[in-house]
């Protein structure tokens, strides 16, 4: 019966080239329909274009104009928000980063807002895209269907920074052993989405890698002195004095959409369950995703050491969007590298599908059916990486699993 579920035999590379060209034609009329539409910088359902680039160009916007702290104060920024897109009506965008992201706002500032989107977008998923043509060099079917992913449109549609940090976690964990400063700096960079970063230094310790930690670590530690140098300790007091209302807002109360929200946390709100037993599940979640993470970084190949890491970054965390499952698609990549290095067992490329295609629906199953698709697609892919260290690093073909060309 499972046999007859496995869909390795229906996945090929003509099929898969096909479905990316069919999601990225979508996806640029999508977005063409979108500009087109729009009055100004707002588009025609009356949201700003981009809609969450919102937050990013009016923080920016705030710090260059001496308003830097006041970034944190939601109706301050809403307020900044309505003049920017001219409209009083205008959904309220949260800007809920640390200082080092305000950096990032204030240089995407001097810009016109739909200049500054388009660059900001374009550059960020050109990065990624470079990542995962270092994953696999020399592979245009692999940019194409990176491309091509839903996640991608999603990502777009959104304005969102899910291309940078997909590129700094899977350019760290792709440069960890060969450019280990290189590798450092990439992943100390991630102090501006911290939810995303808990695991790094587990993983660098259990890698046993000096120069990486050191990179990392002064990274980090020179982003956050910059924005003291810029701005003072106010902004800094300002994020802290709004994680309380974020908490709760935000993460407990599900303001965004449990749907949106593809993390254990969330799953369990979703399902009616108790704020302290979402912390339970997402807590028990963390730790393992982290311990396993950890024990690839020790084991795993570099391919499955990326893949675990982009994986478990994702599980690691009570808010994480499905724009920002694009780390999902770098994890995809890196298997995909292994799989090619090593051969393809059973049901991997069934699962892989499966991820790539989650976030085309993701938000609507969750809300219809309360099933987490995309968390789902998630835990097989850290499941998969563990599967591949216990198989390929272990003893070959047991338990009648043969291994096959990509």
């Amino acid at each position: 019966m499972l046999e007859r579920l496995c869909l390795d035999h229906f996945i090929t590379l003509p099929r898969m080239r096909l479905t990316a060209w069919l999601v990225l034609a979508a996806t640029l009329i999508g977005l063409v329909v979108l500009f087109a539409t729009a009055h100004g910088t707002v588009d025609s359902l009356g949201r700003p274009l981009g809609t969450d680039f919102s937050n990013v160009w009016t923080a920016g916007w705030m710090a260059d104009h001496g308003q830097a702290a006041q970034a944190w104060s939601w109706s301050a920024h809403h307020a900044v928000q309505q003049t920017t897109h001219h409209d009083a009506a205008i959904p309220f965008y949260g800007w809920h980063y640390p200082p080092p992201f305000l950096i990032v706002a204030t240089l995407l500032a001097q810009l016109p807002y739909i200049a500054a989107l388009i660059l900001w977008q374009a550059v960020t998923l050109a990065g990624a895209l470079l990542v995962v043509r270092h994953i696999l060099p020399n592979d245009r079917d692999a940019l194409l269907i990176a491309l091509g992913a839903p996640v991608v449109l999603i990502c777009l549609g959104h304005g969102q920074n899910a291309f940078l940090t997909a590129s700094l976690l899977g350019g760290g964990m792709a440069l960890l052993d060969r450019r280990p400063w290189v590798a450092g700096m990439l992943l100390g960079a991630l102090v501006y989405k911290p939810q995303f970063a808990v695991l790094i230094p587990v993983l660098i310790l259990a890698r046993g890698n000096v120069r990486a930690f050191l990179g990392a670590g002064l990274t980090a530690a020179g982003l956050c002195l910059l924005t003291l140098l810029l701005w003072g300790w106010p902004v800094w007091q300002a994020f802290i004095d709004s994680l309380p209302l974020t908490r709760h807002v935000v993460i407990e109360a599900g303001s965004t959409g449990w749907e949106k929200i593809p993390s254990p946390f969330a799953a369990v709100r979703q399902w009616g369950g108790a704020i302290p037993l979402a912390y339970a599940v997402q807590g028990l979640v963390t730790a393992s995703a982290i311990a396993a993470a950890a024990l690839f970084a020790r084991r795993g190949t570099m391919e499955v050491r990326g893949a675990a890491a982009l994986s478990a970054a994702l599980l690691c965390t009570p808010y994480v969007l499905d724009y920002d499952y694009v780390l999902l698609g770098m994890a995809i990549a890196f298997l995909v590298a292994d799989m090619r290095r090593r051969g393809v067992l059973r049901w991997e490329k069934s699962w892989l599908a499966y991820a790539w295609l989650a976030p085309l629906c993701g938000r609507a199953v969750a809300q219809f059916t309360y099933v987490p698709i995309d968390l789902i697609g998630a835990l097989a892919l850290l499941a998969l990486a563990m599967r591949r260290t216990c198989l390929l690093d272990g003893a070959l073909h047991k338990d009648g699993m043969t291994l096959r060309s990509i």
